[in-house]
This record gives structure tokens, C-alpha cells and sequence, in this order.
């Protein structure tokens, strides 16, 4: 269950940055549906970092650096992979005042991408919400195996780095499950949430100039 109430025409990011530190955020019933709703979960999905749980097979990936991983090079292409059906998902909650709010975000530097190359070729990604010492994880995407997953490991990994205490997933499914995702009630969340928005974590404290790779990557999970 969750409390929903329509968000008015004019969302600007200043709103949604606003809305996020209160614990909010927007969903839409569908990519064709122009109207945004707000939601506040009874329940709130969330990852602690310090309980992130990479399984072998995928900490093997990581370190092979089968997929090449960069950050914030390729906004427009994440937001609309996640916005893209995918097996097991012919629809979404991404519309395009969604996707536009976001990149406005994105601009200030407020929202960021980790993506997931083959070659030259897109092939997974996430992106979400940076606010203070939380980042709010929005949606992801794949069209090669485990390529999201890996992008989520890169994450972490930055959000270690760079000191964030919150890692927000919204819901909890049975694939964040596998890596730790828990549900925390909503009074807890919010302590969590309070805690969180005060001080700066710093999302560069790894490069983004450069790829990381997946042995840094592993190295910053370790060191926790």
C-alpha cells in the first residue's frame, strides 16, 4: 500500500528536489498517461550499503569487466532504455514529462546515469537522485545479461566512495532482494531519510573522466 495524490501541472526540479527530501516521488500509471501522481510507500525499499551482496558469479563479471561502465555519458540513452518495454514488462511508469523533469535534473547535476557499454553500444544502465548524502534509485534496464546488475554494483560502489549513508529503492522486488534490498516502515524511513539529506556525499569521488573498472569497483565494497 501507498498514499498517492496527483502532482500538480508544473513540477519543477527545485519541487522534485523538495518532494525527495520529504520522502516522495512521482510515478505515472503509463508512458501514454500525461499525468503524474506522487507516492509515499507504507513500506520503503531500501539497500544498506553495508549489507550490499554481490554473488560470486556476478563479482566474477564485475572484475572481468566484461561491460565497460561509465558514468553520465549517456543520460538520454539510460532514461529512455528504462523507459523502453523490456521482457517481462511490456509497459512503464517513465512518461515524458518523466523523462523531461529528469534530464532538467540531470542538468544541475542532481540526477546521474551509470551505464553499461558492449563495444559502442549501450547495453544497461540505471539512473537516479542525488540529494545530500542519499541517492534514490529510479529504474534500470538491460539488454544483455547482468549488464544492469553490474551498473548497480558500480553504483554502490561510488556511493561507498563518496560517503552516502542512504541507498533508496523505492519498492523491494525479489531481484533487489538477492542483493540486500530490505523494507524498512515508513517512520523509519524518514529517520533514515532526515539523517541522510544533511552533508554531502560526493558522487565523483571515484572518476567519471575515465571507466572504472571492475577491480576498483570490488575494492570499494571490500573496504567497508
Amino acid at each position: 500500500m501507498s498514499s498517492r495524490d496527483t502532482a500538480p501541472s508544473e513540477i519543477t526540479p527545485s519541487v522534485l528536489l523538495r518532494a525527495y527530501a520529504c520522502g516522495i516521488f512521482p510515478m505515472s500509471e503509463s508512458a501514454d498517461d500525461p499525468t503524474i501522481f506522487w507516492v509515499e510507500p507504507e513500506k520503503r525499499g531500501i539497500i544498506p550499503l553495508d549489507g550490499f551482496r554481490v554473488a560470486s558469479r556476478l563479482a566474477r563479471t564485475v572484475r572481468a569487466d566484461t561491460f565497460r561502465v561509465t558514468v553520465n555519458t549517456a543520460f538520454k540513452q539510460t532514461i529512455a532504455g528504462c523507459a523502453a518495454p523490456q521482457r517481462g514488462r511490456d509497459d512503464t511508469w517513465i512518461n515524458g514529462r518523466i523523462r523531461d523533469l529528469y534530464t532538467s535534473l540531470h542538468e544541475i547535476g542532481h540526477c546521474h546515469s551509470v551505464e553499461a557499454w558492449r563495444g559502442d553500444h549501450l547495453v544497461g544502465g540505471l539512473y537516479g537522485v542525488s540529494l545530500g548524502r542519499a541517492f534514490f534509485g529510479e529504474s534500470m534496464f538491460h539488454t544483455e545479461r547482468d549488464a544492469s546488475k553490474v551498473a548497480l554494483v558500480h553504483l554502490v560502489a561510488r556511493l561507498l566512495a563518496g560517503g552516502f549513508v542512504l541507498l533508496d529503492t523505492q519498492f523491494v522486488t525479489d531481484h533487489l532482494r538477492t542483493f540486500g534490498a530490505v523494507e524498512v516502515p515508513r517512520r523509519r524511513y524518514r529517520m533514515l531519510l532526515d539523517e541522510a539529506v544533511t552533508g554531502h556525499g560526493d558522487f565523483f569521488a571515484l572518476p567519471a573522466s575515465r571507466p572504472v573498472t571492475g577491480a576498483e569497483a570490488l575494492a570499494c565494497l571490500t573496504q567497508t
